[in-house]
């Protein structure tokens, strides 16, 4: 039974902390069996990537690349209604993330100092898409057409394949829809270490990003500085902070969205309404009756869940910035006088018809969040994930020499005699 709470503010962060401590690190045997998939991969290639499928998968393909007729005829299969829903969603993502591209830029000065900045998109970007269990083709959207408007050279997918031992027909045709340029067929930590590493077959990346079971995770993790990676995601969580205005039908429905996730996601509620706290309760196990993975949601909201009924809505945005969740719904009569007190969300849904699914497939802002408390300090996947900048400076003699004293003096105070050098020849007649 989801716990329902009188929260004051103590009992808030006494909530927060409780939640935030729900994953602990890693298993040391995890750990350990994957740093030694990825020294097996880097030093065997290939060999070790087909190894791996046939141990975790039971199925190596004979070919671990696909071609662009594979990803044809896995759309062939598709259902035509969603390969309309899938376009039209790729056509918002690429609209909403085309606004975040970045310039490059020149400023040059009357005295003949020029300074800027060069923008460009990384050279190559592995995208990891799950696909064992579960297809996410709406994965395969938020990681590519961002990298894609930041003009990678080169995206390259890896997916492992599907229960039947062949791959999710909908993952490949979002892939033909989102524009990659390659596709793997593998999945797991090795698929991480081929993508970092490089084989005989597939190609080296500058970085990572996508998501994947725990075993992903901890490869990019211990992968990191060998590639960039996005983020180590955790369970999904949603907060809503909702007022009388809101419908506790709508409420009950929102926190099972992301329930169904994982036993370990988080679903909350909050609000200053005791009579809304206890109706949406009642939705929420009335509904749950219909759907299909009850269990699921089940353990979540027993374990992770959670209604706090607070005294004001100071106190609700007090709450949700101290959590600092993945997703942020604002059920209330007037959204927008919030927006701006609320700090620490990964994404924030505004009004009672913008529920937590419009922007895991169609509005066009991303989907990949960072979980676990950590959007105090991080943001969404953008195309800023995949671009990298390089700033450029340019002085003529006479510009040099008028700033030569000032610089001479910082490195020799740093004790940099070198630097002050570097300088000094400089002036001599």
């Amino acid at each position: 039974m989801i716990k329902t709470v009188k929260g004051d503010r103590a009992a808030c962060r006494a909530f927060v902390e409780d939640l935030k401590n729900r994953v602990g690190q890693t298993s040391p045997e995890i750990e350990n069996s994957v740093r030694d998939i990825l020294e097996n991969v880097r030093t065997r290639g290939d060999a070790a990537v087909r190894e791996y499928a046939q141990r975790f998968d039971g199925w190596c393909p004979e070919h671990l690349e696909l071609t662009r007729e594979d990803l044809e005829q896995a759309a062939a299969q598709c259902d035509p209604a969603f390969l309309a829903s899938l376009q039209k969603a790729a056509e918002n993502i690429r609209a909403f993330h085309q606004r975040q591209k970045q310039q490059s830029r020149i400023d040059p000065l009357p005295n003949g100092i020029i300074t800027g900045q060069r923008v460009r998109g990384l050279h190559r970007v592995g995208v990891y898409v799950p696909g064992g269990t579960a297809g996410y083709p709406s994965s395969v959207l938020m990681n590519v057409i961002p990298a894609q408007v930041a003009e990678v050279g080169e995206i390259v997918m890896a997916t492992p394949p599907g229960r039947t031992g062949r791959p999710d027909p909908n993952i490949l045709a979002a892939a033909l829809v989102a524009g990659v340029d390659r596709v793997f067929l593998m999945g797991g930590a090795q698929a991480a270490a081929a993508l970092a590493y490089g084989t005989e077959t597939v190609p080296k990346v500058d970085k990572i990003v996508g998501p994947g079971n725990i075993f992903v995770a901890t490869a990019k993790k211990q992968l990191y500085g060998v590639v960039d990676i996005d983020m180590i995601a955790g369970p999904s969580e949603i907060l809503i902070v909702a007022d009388s205005s809101a419908d506790p039908e709508y409420l009950a429905a929102d926190l099972m969205s992301q329930a169904e996730h994982d036993p370990m996601a988080s679903a909350i509620l909050i609000t200053n309404d005791g009579d809304l706290a206890a109706r949406t309760v009642d939705a929420l196990y009335r509904q749950l009756e219909t759907l299909s993975r009850k269990e699921i949601i089940q353990t979540s909201l027993d374990r992770y869940g959670g209604i706090i009924v607070c005294d004001t809505m100071d106190e609700a945005v007090d709450f949700a910035n101290d959590l600092a969740p993945e997703h942020l719904e604002v059920s209330v009569n007037n959204p927008f006088d919030y927006l701006g007190r609320l700090d620490n969300a990964g994404s924030v849904f505004l009004g009672h018809y913008s529920p937590e699914p419009l922007g895991d497939y169609f509005a066009g802002a991303n989907h990949v969040l960072p979980t676990g408390g950590t959007a105090r300090f991080f943001s969404p996947l953008s195309v800023d994930d995949f671009i990298k900048k390089s700033s450029f400076i340019y002085y003529p003699k006479e510009e040099l020499l008028k700033a030569a004293d000032d610089i001479i003096r910082l490195a020799e105070t740093e004790e940099l005699t070198a630097h002050a050098n570097s300088i000094r020849v400089r002036k001599k007649p």
